[in-house]
């Protein structure tokens, strides 16, 4: 039987249920919230012929590790979104636009930076194993259902993946504070692969050292870095831009 997650909050769940209404097992909801969004929830779920089972506090709370869950949690399989890059590459329709991570490790901020790619048509998110955050069901209700529809790609060997991405004609670009060219200068029209540190440690020697080209995000106040889902979403929606301009 396949593995089942938890996911929570009204975002996560109702994007589960549009996607793929056949993978939710069940979902188990606060009856005693009568207000409009969950009635209206309540009604294209069982729309989709989704499983319904009226829970008290209690078991909801038990089911989320006690956060926030607005009274809404679904138990699911796992949707089949490319599980390597290989799959990914042999997957991808048109020109690539890939985000890479390099130290995130707040579950957060990878929900948020997944809602930005999705929101960009980024094709995938990829990590390094050992140092990201996990997809878990925090990064899911943050993601508001991005999580479903984004590839979330950890690897064992962060510079041994971009060299694959190189080879398969992918152009890395990383992001430095201290990079002499602009994002705004950077051709970002072609297959790429933008790579974003950690705040603060910004990406180890060797991931820069593989990337083929470093840029820099303008910054005009006080702040010296961007939180780096901002950071992604300034970088992603520039070569969505650049793409979109008529030559």
């Amino acid at each position: 039987m396949s593995r089942l997650k938890v996911l929570y909050g009204f975002h996560a769940v109702t994007a589960r249920v549009r996607a793929d209404a056949s993978t939710v097992e069940e979902v188990l909801y606060d009856p005693t919230r009568k207000d409009r969004r969950m009635q209206d929830f309540l009604r294209s779920a069982k729309e989709a012929s989704v499983r319904l089972i009226a829970a008290d506090e209690q078991r909801l709370w038990g089911l989320t590790g006690n956060v926030q869950h607005q009274g809404v949690v679904a138990r699911a399989q796992d949707l089949l979104l490319a599980q390597n890059l290989a799959e990914l590459l042999d997957g991808i329709a048109g020109t690539p636009l890939l985000l890479v991570f390099d130290g995130v490790t707040d579950p957060h901020n990878l929900g948020a930076c997944l809602r930005v790619a999705d929101a960009a048509g980024a094709h995938a998110v990829i990590a390094p194993r050992d140092r990201s955050a996990g997809l878990n069901a925090t990064a899911a209700k943050v993601a508001s259902g991005a999580a479903e529809s984004v590839p979330y790609i950890t690897v064992t060997n962060l510079a041994r993946a971009l060299r694959e991405l190189k080879d398969a004609g992918v152009w890395v670009i990383g992001t430095a504070g201290e990079a002499t060219a602009s994002l705004y200068e950077t051709k970002l029209e072609g297959p790429v692969a933008i790579v974003v540190g950690a705040e603060g440690e910004g990406m180890r020697r060797l991931t820069r050292e593989t990337c083929d080209e470093i840029m820099n995000i303008p910054m005009a106040g006080a702040v010296e870095s961007l939180n780096v889902s901002v950071a992604s979403g300034v970088c992603l929606f520039e070569a969505v831009r650049q793409r979109g301009v008529k030559k």
